[in-house]
């Protein structure tokens, strides 16, 4: 009996709302990649460049989502490679992304197969100004920089892939080499 006063939530739309941070493990990539995100000041710059909060209720009596469910949504998909359709689907079925949508507690409606559309995140990406993007890595940036994730020092990339421990000789190498002898 117990279980099924849990699970009734999800069967009848009856019951006490879940918390999504219980069903999230702590140790889980999509919660540490939330966690690793200001979303505070992202969805500020986001709803400065949209002129107003994103999407208020409609005139067809549907809820607004908010800004912050649809920037996280938009930067799931091309983090997990999916379409509209299925990250909003992922959104209504997994734990984790609707933790990594800053989606506390769960009440849901059985009748609805998406409480956010892939209509309404291609429209919302639609909205969004190309000065934007900038803005929001300069936001990380500085984020990650203040929590000591990451150092100013300069980054070397090697764009060719090769593996641990091969002898190739690579400016990388050479420059890694270089800063360890002095």
């Amino acid at each position: 009996m117990g279980i099924v006063r849990h699970l009734q939530h999800w069967l009848g739309g009856k019951g006490s709302r879940l918390v999504v941070a219980d069903f999230v493990p702590r140790d889980h990539p999509l919660r540490l990649w939330a966690n690793a995100f200001p979303w505070v000041p992202m969805v500020e710059a986001v709803e400065e460049d949209l002129g107003t909060a994103a999407w208020a209720e409609t005139a067809r009596g549907r809820p607004g989502v908010s800004t912050r469910v649809l920037l996280a949504l938009d930067l799931l998909k091309a983090e997990l490679g999916c379409s509209d359709e299925q990250i909003c689907h992922r959104l209504r079925t997994d734990f984790a992304v609707m933790y990594a949508c800053g989606i506390e507690e769960v009440h849901a409606d059985p009748r609805q197969s998406h409480f956010v559309l892939p209509e309404m995140l291609s429209q919302f990406r639609s909205r969004l100004s190309e000065e934007l993007m900038p803005r929001l890595l300069q936001i990380q940036t500085t984020a990650a920089l203040e929590a000591g994730l990451i150092s100013p020092s300069h980054l070397v990339v090697d764009t060719f892939a090769s593996e641990q421990g091969s002898q190739r000789v690579t400016d990388a190498t050479t420059l890694y080499k270089a800063k360890k002898k002095s």
